[in-house]
This record gives C-alpha cells, sequence and structure tokens, in this order.
C-alpha cells in the first residue's frame, strides 16, 4: 500500500468510527440532521479551504467530539488511532463535568497554547458552528444567543490565528455573516 493509501485507509476507519459513535446523535436544527455531518464538514473545511492535508489533523477533526459527545476514552482512541490523533482530539474537548461558562472561558484561555494541529482542528470547527448558525440554527436559539455565540467564537479564534491565514480568512468571512435578525 502507498502512503496515500494507508492515510486514505485511515481516514475511512475514523469516519467508521465516529459515524457509529455519533449513530444516535442528532443535530440541534430543525431538520435534526444527523450528527456526523458536523465533523466531515470540519474534514472538508480543512481540506478544502484550509488546504490541511496532515492525515492526523483530518483525523483528529471527525473524531473532534467523540469524548466530549460520547461514551468514547481518550485511551479508546489511543489504542485504534494512536497518540497522536488522540492528543489533537483530547486539547480540543471540554470537560463536561464543568459548567457552560467556565468551559467557554477555558476555551478562550487554552487555545493559544494549543498545538498548531489542535488549532486547526479548533478553526474549523468555530468556522462550522458559525456557519450553522447562519444557514440551519438551532431551533431554540435566540438571536441574542445566536450574536453571543459569534462573539465568543471570535474571542476564541483571535488566540489561535497564526495556525493558518486560509482559515482565519473563512473564518473572518463567516463571522460577517453574523445573525441579525
Amino acid at each position: 500500500m502507498t502512503e496515500n493509501q494507508t492515510d486514505l485507509a485511515l481516514i475511512f476507519k475514523v469516519l467508521e468510527f465516529a459515524a457509529f459513535k455519533h449513530k444516535n446523535q442528532r443535530r440541534k436544527d430543525v431538520d435534526s440532521s444527523p450528527y456526523i455531518n458536523h465533523p466531515i464538514a470540519l474534514a472538508k473545511v480543512l481540506c478544502v479551504e484550509g488546504g490541511v492535508t496532515d492525515v492526523n489533523v483530518i483525523c483528529g477533526a471527525i473524531l473532534h467530539d467523540t469524548i466530549e459527545d460520547t461514551e468514547t476514552t481518550a485511551e479508546e482512541l489511543t489504542l485504534h488511532f494512536g497518540d497522536a490523533i488522540a492528543k489533537i482530539v483530547d486539547e480540543v474537548t471540554d470537560d463536561k463535568k464543568l459548567p457552560k461558562d467556565v468551559r467557554k472561558r477555558l476555551q478562550i484561555e487554552h487555545a493559544p497554547h494549543a498545538s498548531h494541529q489542535a488549532k486547526l482542528v479548533k478553526l474549523a470547527d468555530k468556522i462550522c458552528n458559525l456557519r450553522d448558525i447562519v444557514n440551519t440554527p438551532p431551533a431554540d436559539w435566540s438571536l441574542q444567543r445566536k450574536q453571543e455565540y459569534f462573539d465568543w467564537a471570535k474571542e476564541v479564534v483571535d488566540q489561535i490565528r497564526d495556525a493558518s491565514a486560509e482559515l482565519s480568512l473563512a473564518f473572518d468571512k463567516t463571522y460577517a455573516q453574523k445573525p441579525i435578525s
């Protein structure tokens, strides 16, 4: 197998794992879209808009919510996909035991200290989340909550712009669509 084939095989293994882990989860939009669409969107943003070819970053993006939102552990990710991918996922994972306001503050504080790879995943996640709020917003979110999310996401991204000029620009273009109604 060539290196490219090995990388593609790993990506498909990760996709299959993430799809299984998120199989019963839905997004908060009116249509309750399948959750797996979100990690796939991150991978696409990284590859297509960010020009990212690092297979560990792509895999980390696909798996980025597995520890936080499923019964997956960092040890399980290490066992299946190795230390490098598990470390990226762990770096972008919030501790759900903490109150939401604390988790949000900690994202801002921890962002500049993350690895380059984790920053790329975080950038893609914020881009995709803002796009979802604009295009398929959570059914029960008020305008104020949408605007507050946009502003908080910008605070996080402002800490990690050094990771990618392309992704920072994509974020800024998305942020410019901030909801007004």
